[in-house]
């Protein structure tokens, strides 16, 4: 199975669960490539050796690496870190992850600033352009472990909304529009 996205409804329920519409509205891989954000699905069980993993860090650079898990019994401070990933952000690099196991939830806006979420489960490999407004939630299983790239160092910070002011927002703003 394919990657699956779609227009989230606006409750304030369970950031946990699925979200969607009803009926649901779903977002096809190429209106997530208007966006910026693009996505691989790959082999996680031979991420350690796959040549299709190489390839892809060679070509984009992807030079720094490492993994988190993130669950309640092994993931210090558990609650407060789902809190601040969920928080509404930008970063001033790409982030890219790629899901080893678990599932997970990103959140992005679209032109409009509606919210689109897009499910990850194992194999997916999903990079979010720099300047994007997003965030990141776990779904009802409580487990993921990911993969975390990085061209170069790692940069952690984010930028809460609002954040427009940054150039890198000014800039995909501006790719947004010629889309």
């Amino acid at each position: 199975m394919g990657l699956e996205a779609w227009y989230m409804d606006a409750s304030d329920e369970d950031q946990r669960k699925p979200h969607r519409l009803n009926p649901n509205q779903p977002v096809s891989l190429d209106e997530l490539k208007k966006l910026g954000v693009f996505y691989w699905k790959l082999n996680a069980d031979l991420y350690e050796t796959d040549p299709e993993l190489e390839k892809i860090r060679k070509d984009r650079g992807y030079s720094y690496m490492d993994i988190i898990t993130i669950q309640r019994d092994s993931l210090p401070n558990y609650d407060e870190k789902l809190k601040m990933f969920y928080e509404e952000h930008l970063h001033l690099d790409d982030e890219i992850r790629y899901i080893l196991d678990g599932q997970a939830y990103f959140d992005v806006r679209d032109k409009e600033d509606r919210w689109i979420r897009i499910a990850m489960r194992k194999g997916d490999l999903i990079t979010l352009p720099a300047g994007i407004y997003h965030r990141f939630t776990l779904d009802e299983t409580d487990f993921t472990k990911a993969m975390r790239l990085f061209v170069g160092e790692p940069v952690w910070k984010a930028y809460n909304r609002p954040a427009d002011d940054f150039d890198i927002r000014q800039k995909y703003v501006v790719l947004l529009q010629g889309s």
